[in-house]
């Protein structure tokens, strides 16, 4: 009886999975005119495109800016170290 119950199962797990196994045909649809780009969606892009650049620009400038202010803030930093170490060895002598 065991033997029975134990190839009934058997076999239909061999029968799903063949089942399951068989591949889905893929269906690309065909790309129609009214898909393609057509100039004033090029004209829209290309005018995107330049507001981008643009805007782009414009941040690098203000980046551009901060790094001089933070440069000129660094060698103010570094003369003030310089002032300090020279306070400290002059503290020492006397």
């Amino acid at each position: 009886m065991r033997v029975l119950i134990f190839s009934l199962i058997s076999a239909v797990l061999v029968v799903s999975t063949t089942v399951a196994q068989t591949p889905m045909p893929i269906v690309v649809p065909a790309m129609t005119p009214s898909t393609a780009q057509t100039p004033v969606t090029a004209a829209v892009a290309t005018a995107s495109t330049q507001t981008t650049l643009k805007a782009l620009q414009a941040m690098k400038a203000a980046n551009d800016e901060i790094l001089k202010q933070q440069t000129a803030t660094l060698e103010k930093l570094d003369e003030i170290e310089k002032a300090a170490n020279e306070i400290r060895i002059y503290t020492k002598r006397g």
